[in-house]
């Protein structure tokens, strides 16, 4: 099942519009892993690319077409490409650095801070008690 000539020209119009060309990527062809028996170990169908400018490298053994892992495995690196050129990659750099202040272990002044509205909110709630008949 190749890829059909619409998919194709849209792929190099994506590759127009991002600066891409051809020549940019060193393409090589290796033997897929998993399931599949003995076409897997007799076929390389697996597509590693690499965009050599940015070093970005894409691995695509997801169909058993090596024509049809070739297309994937451009829309994939094109895809990476565009998320570096539209600065994605800062938002997820931020994301992480979030992450990483949310994990990062209390100074000792916002503990007893903490602790101290802790105790705040204990004592609130101890008022809150039964109501009893006296």
């Amino acid at each position: 099942m190749p890829v059909s000539v619409e998919k194709e020209n849209a792929l190099a119009q994506r590759m127009i519009e991002l600066g891409v060309a051809e020549k940019d990527f060193s393409e090589s062809f290796v033997r897929s892993s998993g399931p599949g028996g003995q076409k897997v170990n007799k076929t390389s169908s697996c597509v590693q690319l690499v965009h050599i400018p940015t070093g970005f490298a894409v691995k695509c053994q997801r169909e058993r077409s090596q024509s049809l892992n070739r297309y994937l495995a451009r829309c994939l690196i094109l895809d990476k490409i565009e998320r570096a050129q539209k600065g994605f990659i800062e938002e997820e750099k931020e994301k992480i650095e979030k992450i990483r202040r949310q994990k990062r272990k209390r100074n000792r002044r916002a503990k007893e801070k903490m602790l101290i509205a802790k105790h705040h909110q204990a004592e609130k709630k101890a008022l809150r008690g039964k109501v009893t008949e006296e």
